[in-house]
């Protein structure tokens, strides 16, 4: 899918407010295998990437004082959709983040509608929803 009109190349990078900068860098970092690739510890923020996307984790102002998020209710980011290489690979890292240490399971693998997609959906331990996604297309 090209539109020729557009007047910009995509994403450059998603920044990501969260509850926990700690949990939410080890949840990326050591369970999806993603890399540090910058911080501003004064900020606080830590940059993170697997290779082909940037995430920037900020922390909020204080963690004890946050308000969670409510997709029903604020606007902003409702969820982030990771994609995966196959069904197998969906399964995999769904079974790897539900076990997760701060990991809410909102739902399982499961087709998206009537398919042929299968997705699932989780809260990564800084509160913010990441859908786990596979496409046969």
């Amino acid at each position: 899918m090209t539109d020729l009109d557009a007047l910009t190349l995509g994403f450059d990078h998603v920044g990501l407010t969260v509850a926990d900068l700690e949990s939410s860098r080890a949840f990326f970092v050591d369970c999806l295998g993603w890399k540090v690739v910058g911080e501003r510890p004064a900020y606080p923020a830590v940059y993170v990437s697997d290779g082909r996307s940037l995430l920037t984790l900020w922390r909020v102002e204080n963690p004890a004082d946050h308000v969670a998020f409510d997709r029903r209710k604020n606007v902003g980011l409702h969820h982030l959709a990771l994609k995966v290489a196959d069904r197998a690979a969906l399964d995999a890292v769904f079974a790897r983040a539900a076990s997760w240490k701060g990991v809410t399971v909102e739902f399982p693998p499961e087709l998206s509608g009537k398919g042929p997609k299968y997705h699932a959906m989780i809260r990564e331990p800084g509160g913010n929803r990441i859908e786990l996604s596979w496409d046969p297309r």
